[in-house]
């Protein structure tokens, strides 16, 4: 019995100690609210929250100035790259407008020679070569269709003067061989613009040769110096008869003369640049006024 009463008094003792604990801390806490010191402390832990708050901003913002940049970065550049090709559109509109002006010039320098020239013609335009030929033949676009026949002159205009190709060798419907006037089976009778004397030129199998006038009279040797000019003699019949006077061939490069030979020969540097030949004409055997002239 003395046991239980012992155990209810241990028992209540131990309650005041849990209330005097409570009553203590309660006091405590009243304490601390009105000295202010609880402000401080949140304002402690206010201060450490708006630190971790801006940090996790800071490191958000980042993140997302990242994105953006490299959004904008990717938007450049494919507006550079965009830029570039402008800017190469516009170039090559630059040199297609510059070669057509340069086209433009050609074609008017070309027209006007035609109108001048005293015989039927055909314009004709260089399209392809042949090197396997037995001579190296040049293709042009015109053929029996537009009047081209077989032994017709070829001459061009170059550097402000006309001079001689060659001779349609081939005719075919719309296209038509030249045997130009440096192959080996080559044969014009010509003539010294200046001096009167008459030979034959021959050509030596390749534009990179210069031509070899032949036949000259040896009494030529002291009337005739380097550069004259060398042109058709218009005579008909024989090799290479077929050629009208007075188209340019060449220009004396080499007088070449033996004292025991009766004639003498010259070399010719061609008249015609052939690596640079983009329009011929085609002359026929009839001459004419030069309204009347024939380009087809």
């Amino acid at each position: 019995m003395a046991k239980k009463r012992e155990s209810r008094e241990n028992r209540h003792i131990n309650l005041d100690s849990i209330v005097f604990l409570v009553l203590l801390l309660v006091s405590f806490l009243v304490l601390l609210l009105s000295s202010g010191s609880f402000i401080q402390i949140s304002g402690f832990g206010l201060s450490v929250f708006s630190g971790l708050r801006n940090g996790v901003a800071q490191v958000g913002g980042f993140f997302k100035n990242t994105v953006t940049s490299v959004s904008e970065l990717a938007e450049l550049r494919g507006q550079y790259e965009e830029l570039q090709d402008r800017v190469a559109r516009y170039e090559q509109l630059e040199r297609n407008a510059s070669e057509i002006l340069q086209e433009n010039n050609r074609l008017r320098d070309q027209l006007g020679f035609s109108q001048t020239l005293p015989y039927k013609h055909i314009a004709a335009e260089i399209i392809g070569r042949d090197p396997d030929n037995l001579y190296s033949a040049l293709v042009i676009n015109k053929g029996r269709r537009q009047g081209i026949k077989y032994n017709m002159p070829v001459v061009a205009y170059q550097n402000g003067a006309q001079a001689l190709v060659g001779k349609v060798v081939q005719a075919g419907w719309v296209e038509s061989l030249v045997m130009p006037i440096y192959d080996a089976s080559s044969f014009v009778p010509a003539r010294f613009e200046a001096s009167r004397y008459e030979g034959l030129v021959e050509g030596q199998g390749s534009s990179s040769y210069p031509l070899l006038m032949t036949l000259i009279n040896k009494r030529a040797r002291d009337e005739i110096q380097i550069g004259d000019i060398i042109a058709t003699s218009g005579i008909k019949g024989g090799r290479g008869g077929i050629y009208p006077r007075g188209i340019n061939i060449g220009r004396v490069s080499k007088i070449i003369y033996q004292d025991y030979e009766m004639t003498m020969n010259v070399e010719l540097n061609v008249y015609t640049d052939f690596s640079r030949l983009e329009y011929v004409f085609v002359l026929s055997d009839e001459a004419e006024s030069a309204g009347e002239v024939r380009s087809d």
